[in-house]
């Protein structure tokens, strides 16, 4: 299921490892068929357009329905997809996604139960419009009838892995090999490194700084109370950042809520106030004036660019 403005990355990276599992076996061990809203060529975020056999709706019995999307999949209309999704997996279809993917099934009402991951710049998102999902922050989720995966090559380690599990550890290796793909990473993997582990980072109290301020968006500490949880006083901190970030502590952590902000007003439909409280900001002028300073332009200008 192609939405519009998929990934590529993730299309290809999901498509290939069956097609060179078909290969190394000498038989066909899966097909697919490729779907748009329209059953025109769908379009993605390169501006390459991929052919597709039906719409949606064509859609007939299948073992797995997985959805394909990408950037901006809050602003997507996905009235056609969403009942077909609910249809295929009420017949019984598995349901998977790739990059940001997951999204459309949680809209759909299919991931109610079920572990999940999407891309970590779409987290924040997902977790604002869906609080009781069960997202974590792994390269791929496969929950019994459910698999999810970050974007990029995520979904390679992915279908990977279902190739394990459905063939052998034999084919999976192969497939592997014939990717030039050092390993198949597990699921539990992180898609990105600690917060601390910042390239060129190599202080442990900065690092160890730098992990509690991502960990604390929405209700901020002082600057004063983050030195003290590493035994600094807080021009030895200060010092720290300006030698290895070139930034001020206090400059550093405003941008991290800030990025934040930004990830919420892309991807969800929260008041500006509620995303500027959500990020760490208690007076909505501030945050305004925070957001233009470090992006040039105002969160409902943000807000308007992506047409949520």
């Amino acid at each position: 299921m192609l939405v519009e403005r998929f990934s590529m990355i993730a299309f290809t990276a999901a498509v290939e490892p069956l097609r060179l599992a078909n290969r190394a076996a000498g038989r066909p061990l899966y097909e697919w068929r490729l779907y748009s809203a329209n059953g025109v060529a769908a379009e993605a975020s390169n501006g390459v357009r991929v052919g597709v056999d039906a719409t949606f709706r064509e859609a007939g019995e299948l073992e797995a329905a997985v959805v394909c999307a990408g950037v901006d999949v809050q602003a997507v209309d996905h009235h056609d997809l969403l009942p077909v999704l609910r249809r295929l997996t009420k017949s019984g279809a598995t349901a998977g996604a790739v990059c940001t993917g997951a999204y459309v099934l949680a809209k759909a009402g299919l991931l109610d139960g079920y572990r999940c991951t999407i891309h970590w710049e779409n987290r924040p998102g997902l977790r604002a419009e869906f609080p009781d999902l069960d997202v974590g922050d792994d390269l791929f989720e496969i929950d019994r009838d459910r698999f999810t995966c970050a974007g990029g090559v995520a979904a390679a380690d992915m279908m990977l892995s279902l190739i394990k599990r459905d063939h052998g550890d034999a084919l999976s290796r192969a497939v592997t090999e014939q990717l030039i793909h050092k390993r198949i990473r597990d699921a539990g993997e992180r898609q990105r490194p600690d917060p601390g582990n910042k390239p060129g980072v190599a202080h442990p109290r900065l690092q160890r700084v730098l992990g509690m301020m991502e960990a604390s968006i929405d209700k901020p500490r002082s600057i004063e109370d983050f030195a003290d949880a590493v035994a600094l006083s807080p021009r030895q901190l200060e010092r720290l950042f300006t030698e290895h970030l070139g930034v001020s502590p206090h400059r550093h952590y405003v941008n991290i809520r800030l990025e934040h902000a930004r990830q919420l007003l892309r991807q969800t439909r929260m008041t500006i106030l509620d995303v500027a409280m959500a990020s760490g900001f208690n007076s909505a002028s501030y945050f305004s004036q925070s957001y233009h300073e470090r992006f040039g332009h105002s969160p409902r200008v943000e807000r308007k660019v992506v047409g949520l």
